[in-house]
C-alpha cells in the first residue's frame, strides 16, 4: 500500500485588522480593493438578484475587455505547481476555454504555437 505524499502549502497570515479581532485591512484605508461601479438603484425597483446579475455582466465585460488588450502582446502565464510561461497572446475560442498563443517560453524550450487550456492557467499579466 502506498503512502500519499503530502504537499506542504505556504500560509500567508493577514495582520490584525483595525477592530482587533478580524484579520485583515481596514475597509476604507488605501489598500482597500476598489469596488466596481455599479449604479444604485433604490431596493424597491430592483430585486438583488437583478444587482447581482448587472455586477457580474460588469465583471464579464472587463474581463473580455482585458482579453482584446492582450491580443498580439507579450503576457505572463502562471500555471498549476508553479510553472511560469510566457508566450505572445494571438486569440481565444467562443467559450474562452483555451487561449492560442505563439513564441511559447515554457522551461523545457520554445513552442512556436500552441493552446492553453484556460482551466490550467491561474493567473496571468500583461503591460498595456
Amino acid at each position: 500500500m502506498q503512502t500519499p505524499l503530502t504537499t506542504t502549502v505556504p500560509v500567508l497570515r493577514l495582520p490584525r485588522g483595525p477592530d482587533g479581532l478580524s484579520r485583515g485591512f481596514a475597509p476604507d484605508g488605501r489598500r482597500a480593493p476598489l469596488k466596481p461601479v455599479v449604479p444604485e438603484i433604490p431596493e424597491s425597483k430592483e430585486s438583488r438578484e437583478s444587482q447581482e446579475q448587472r455586477a457580474r455582466a460588469t465583471l464579464r465585460e472587463r474581463y473580455l475587455r482585458s482579453l482584446l488588450a492582450m491580443v498580439g502582446r507579450q503576457v505572463s502565464f502562471t500555471l498549476h505547481e508553479g510553472v511560469h510561461v510566457t508566450a505572445h497572446f494571438g486569440a481565444t475560442d467562443l467559450d474562452v476555454a483555451n487561449f492560442y498563443v505563439s513564441q511559447l517560453q515554457t522551461p523545457i524550450g520554445v513552442q512556436a504555437e500552441a493552446l492553453l487550456r484556460c482551466s490550467d492557467i491561474i493567473s496571468y499579466t500583461f503591460k498595456p
